[in-house]
């Protein structure tokens, strides 16, 4: 008996566009198939929205204000780096929205940079997860200005010594 070539999903073998019970996510894989279901939890999702908002230029830091102090307070104790600070998802069978709260860098442009981290974001979770990714909703916290790293009178960051 011979296959026909007919269209795959992502060069997934056997597994062809439009198999009934199957649903094709924005990264052209399947979550929900007639052999199985597949769920992606909420930490997942969220730690490759944090590895991806990173990727942006002019994103300096995640969280609020009280949540980079318990985070700065956790890495002096010795305990791993957050990935997920400052970002919160919500994850179904085949959606995800997330929240992203962030500082940004002195003199970027917001709404560009809110506008690249939305799309990365977008893109990552779609490729990676397969989910379709609703809504990215970015809160500015705060402005990260140089003269803040090292505080007054410590030489560190100094442009003239």
């Amino acid at each position: 008996m011979t296959e026909t070539n007919a269209p795959t999903v992502q060069g997934v073998p056997g597994q062809r566009e439009g198999t009934p019970g199957q649903a094709t996510m924005g990264g052209g894989t399947s979550l929900v198939t007639d052999r199985g279901r597949t769920t992606i939890s909420e930490d997942v999702v969220a730690k490759i929205s944090g590895v991806a908002a990173r990727e942006i230029s002019g994103v300096h830091d995640f969280g609020t204000g009280p949540a980079r102090a318990m985070g700065a307070l956790k890495g002096r104790l010795g305990a791993e780096n957050g990935v997920t600070r400052g970002i919160s998802v919500e994850v179904g069978e085949r959606q995800a929205a997330v929240d992203i709260d962030l500082v940004v860098d002195y003199g970027v442009a917001i709404p560009d940079l809110a506008s690249a981290v939305r799309d990365n974001v977008i893109s990552a979770v779609g490729q990676m997860c397969g989910l379709e990714v609703t809504e990215v909703n970015v809160t500015v916290d705060d402005v990260y200005l140089p003269s803040q790293e090292g505080g007054a009178g410590s030489g560190e960051g100094a442009r003239v010594r």
